[in-house]
């Protein structure tokens, strides 16, 4: 309702502006020929047709049809009248075109309703036809209207509320009206300045008013109104025009070129806590456990002990530990391992396949059999379940793209259990974690962050010249993101130190040359190994899983390792579903909330001497922790990773 505000205040001004013009003028007593004024009338709108795709998101599972309601028009309004007989009438208006549809019921025996709330900013010229005899009066003529909301509210029994926008919504329309009223004189024939009140009533066929682009949504509107309109009984001699509108030029984007500086170009031991996923991923049309997850026979699971996982000592990437990978693939091993130590414990499997539950349940009953047959596990404490979708599921009600990967995804076995030896100590339904340590090599704070803003919106590309001060250039790029990374071991090559000057090159989207200029000092640290803390959580797809699940895991187990003078490192990822915008968006947002949980809970200690470095790659492959292959790879990469240097 803000834009609507916005337009409406326009209006005022404009009309405002109008009236005092037309008023700047001299003559005799003779009847007005322009009266200008305001109206205000009830819409009353029928709908017809067909609505079930509300937007891309959500598709009513049982299609509306009717729909009724009342909504408000108000306009300003000005007409032109050289004779009693016609005249021309000019409404400028906003136009209310909401209503509810009939409650319908869906097949789950849950009641949906709807409310649209469709307003326009509308203009309507009119050809008027009086008579000399009363004030009665015609007019008929077209419609152009301007959509400035297009909301809906969306109800059904066992679901949450949605209150969101119509997809496909048109943003013009062009349509027509006929109608009726009759002036009222307010003042008498001898009085100079005239006032006319004047009852009508309209009507808009559903002719050029289908709203939407799909479906066949269309409204009828009877319209219920009275005016009030104002006139000067002078001829017109001169008149005074209205001050022109400022024009104002829009100021180019000034770019900034912004240089961070490595805080270390030492490699890292990495104490990492790595929370487990608690789903196998099955492969299409296949109830076998895949040969990628780790079986073990009878005789190994019995040495099996998960402290085995939390050895490992490898090189990493800047972003997380491959090994990491080889963990997760262990899940079975790991869970029959809890199982044997907790004996009170029980699980829950559910097999979710698009095949149906049978196919679902038969996945289920293989994960089953492995930890019985192999682990030992009491078939009593394991129960099995099938079902069409896993909960959540991977999907985007409406969506049209990367069906197989969202497929792939949903075609899984979840492990639930309320045991915390085995669940929930991480929150977000992660399994509780695994711990080991990693010498990392390459960290993320070891590289120069270059960030261009506005880049991806603004510039074709961007490059980058690195120029020491013997006068030796690098050239990097070409670059598409805001924001990039370049390790600093890489610029210093076999130099200890150095003092560079980036340069930075790029063209805008319509052609022109931008270049922008900073300094950087890199030291190396080969010599040093910094000891740090690595954490991560992990979020369902899209926002179904939301930082609030893990606050309790940030503020009891994360914060309290953040000492006073401490840096922190929070980068936020996706995975390659998706637009890339969107996907930059959220990991940004994921990352900016985990900061603020962390810093609520430092300041409730009292701890404020902690430098954060937050930032989101959405799903740069450039930085990702993993590839976007296997359906656990992108669960992987949802993800917001926390690195804590002492």
């Amino acid at each position: 309702m803000l834009k609507t505000y916005i337009s409406l205040q326009k209006l005022t001004i404009a009309f405002m502006v109008l009236i005092f013009a037309c008023s700047n003028v001299q003559g005799q007593n003779t009847p007005p020929t322009w009266w200008v004024g305001v109206s205000g009338a009830a819409n009353v709108n029928f709908y017809d047709g067909t609505t079930q795709t509300l937007n891309n998101t959500l598709i009513a599972p049982t299609a509306l049809h009717k729909a009724f309601g009342v909504r408000p028009y108000a306009s300003f309004l000005i007409e032109y009248r050289p004779t009693p007989i016609w005249g021309l009438m000019l409404n400028l208006a906003y136009d209310g075109r909401g209503a509810k549809f009939d409650d319908v019921v869906a097949p789950c025996n849950c009641p949906v309703t709807l409310h649209s709330d469709l307003n326009y900013i509308s203009i309507e010229p009119s050809l008027r036809l009086g008579f000399k005899s009363n004030n009665l009066y015609f007019f008929a003529g077209p419609r152009v209207a301007y959509n400035i909301n297009k909301d809906f509210k969306y109800t059904q029994l066992k679901q949450p509320n949605t209150v969101a926008d119509f997809s496909d919504t048109k943003q013009y329309q062009f349509s027509g009206q006929v109608g009726m009223g009759y002036d009222i004189m307010m003042s008498k024939p001898s009085n100079l300045h005239q006032v006319s009140l004047s009852p009508f009533i309209s009507y808009q066929p559903y002719f050029g008013q289908q709203p939407r682009s799909i479906e066949s949504m269309t409204i009828q509107t009877v319209r219920i109104g009275m005016a009030l309109k104002f006139g000067k009984a002078h001829q017109a001699v001169v008149r005074e025009a209205a001050p022109l509108p400022m024009v104002v030029t829009p100021r180019a984007h000034e770019f900034n070129l912004a240089v961070r500086a490595p805080k270390t170009a030492a490699a890292r031991e990495v104490s990492e806590t790595l929370p487990l996923l608690n789903a196998v991923f099955f492969d299409a049309a296949s109830t076998s456990i895949p040969s990628r997850y780790i079986l073990l026979t009878n005789s190994e699971a019995t040495a099996f002990n998960e402290m085995q996982l939390q050895q490992p000592k490898s090189t990493n990437t800047p972003g997380r530990s491959a090994g990491q990978l080889n963990v997760y693939h262990n899940i079975l091993n790991v869970v029959g391992d809890r199982m044997r130590l907790n004996p009170g414990a029980v699980i829950v499997l559910n097999g979710a396949s698009a095949a149906g539950p049978a196919d679902g349940k038969a996945m289920a009953s293989s994960v089953k059999d492995y930890l019985v047959n192999v682990f030992g596990i009491d078939g009593s404490r394991i129960a099995v379940q099938g079902s069409f979708k896993p909960h959540p599921p991977s999907e985007k009600i409406g969506g049209t793209k990367d069906l197989d990967l969202l497929s792939a995804e949903n075609r899984r076995v979840d492990i639930e259990s309320k045991s915390t030896a085995l669940l929930a100590e991480v929150g977000g339904g992660m399994m509780k974690p695994v711990q080991y340590t990693n010498s990392q090599a390459d960290p993320l704070d070891s590289h120069v962050v270059l960030t261009v803003d506005s880049a991806k919106q603004l510039l074709k590309s961007w490059s980058v010249d690195v120029t020491s001060t013997s006068g030796t250039t690098q050239h990097y790029g070409p670059y598409y993101a805001d924001m990039v990374s370049i390790p600093g071991n890489t610029i210093l090559g076999n130099s200890p130190t150095g003092d560079y000057t980036v340069t930075m090159t790029g063209e805008t989207t319509n052609g022109l040359a931008v270049k922008k200029e900073n300094t950087v000092h890199l030291t190396r640290q080969d010599e040093t190994v910094l000891k740090g803390l690595k954490y991560s959580i992990m979020f369902s797809f899209d926002k179904a899983t939301t930082i609030a699940s893990y606050k309790k895991f940030l503020t009891d187990k994360v914060a309290p390792l953040i000492t006073d003078g401490a840096n922190v490192l929070i980068h936020g990822h996706t995975d390659v579903i998706g637009e890339p915008v969107y996907n930059q968006k959220l990991s940004e947002s994921r990352a900016q909330e985990t900061q603020k949980v962390i810093e609520a809970a430092l300041a409730a200690k009292g701890i404020s001497n902690v430098k954060f470095d937050t930032s989101g790659f959405g799903a740069d492959t450039g930085h990702s922790p993993f590839d976007n292959s296997l359906p656990e790879e992108r669960f992987y990469n949802r993800t917001v990773i926390i690195d804590i240097i002492k």
